[in-house]
């Protein structure tokens, strides 16, 4: 089996062996999976997003989580969608270095939260095995689940990202079943491929609108005003 690679994370790479695990991953780390279908407009957006958002909240790649994605159908070796290049650029985020990835297995068993567009998507990961069923989400569902969380009752930033981020899928789990979403769609980001640059805005707009509370809550830091 081979693993992803360390590059698309947050601060992979340059580990000693005593610090790496069989993968070749630290022992330390909390990796988030954002999947979607071609994994070339969606799940780039979200992961480019994720990154952006940390670095501007703690001024550091790193911490020991990790951020990548993949597609049910991806486009293995593909640039993203150029729309999608343009609306990460217009948030300030890097677009660099991205290549579309096929979803995998390892991918799976080595995500510590999968981050889903649809309803679909993840009723996909979950039907890979792996236990992925509780630490699976669409991204908006996600969302008002941390929403829901008190921020008090996860563990200081002092005492790691990783230790935070854990805490927190596992507060959404159990809440999962007692805060449904008032439509079906209401979980759903849609598909822009091969729509104009104003729907891609859109799609934008509603991943930022949905990441927001999610590394907030991750990091303990708000966004800045």
């Amino acid at each position: 089996m081979t693993a992803p690679e360390a590059g698309r994370g947050i601060g992979g790479g340059g580990y000693s062996a005593e610090e790496t695990t069989t993968f070749g991953f630290p022992r330390d780390t909390f990796r988030i999976l954002h999947v979607s279908t071609g994994n070339v407009c969606r799940s780039p957006i979200t992961e480019r997003l994720t990154r952006h958002f940390v670095a501007e909240r703690l001024g550091v790649l790193g911490g020991g989580l990790i951020v990548e994605s993949a597609g049910t159908w991806g486009h293995e070796g593909a640039s993203m969608e150029s729309h999608a290049e343009t609306v990460l650029a217009e948030f300030g985020a890097d677009t660099s270095g991205f290549v579309g990835r096929e979803l995998l297995d390892e991918h799976v068993i080595m995500a510590d939260l999968v981050l889903t567009a649809t309803r679909d998507h993840r009723a996909q990961v979950i039907s890979m095995g792996h236990s992925a069923g509780l630490r699976t989400f669409t991204l908006k569902e996600f969302t008002r689940l941390v929403r829901a969380i008190d921020p008090t009752t996860l563990p200081p930033l002092e005492d790691g990202v990783v230790a935070r981020a854990r805490a927190l899928v596992r507060a959404a789990a159990a809440l999962r079943g007692w805060l449904l979403a008032p439509t079906a769609e209401a979980d759903e980001v849609y598909d822009p491929y091969g729509a104009p640059l104003t729907f891609f805005r859109s799609i934008g707009d509603e991943i930022r609108d949905a990441l927001d509370p999610v590394v907030t809550a991750l990091t303990g830091v708000p966004a800045r005003a």
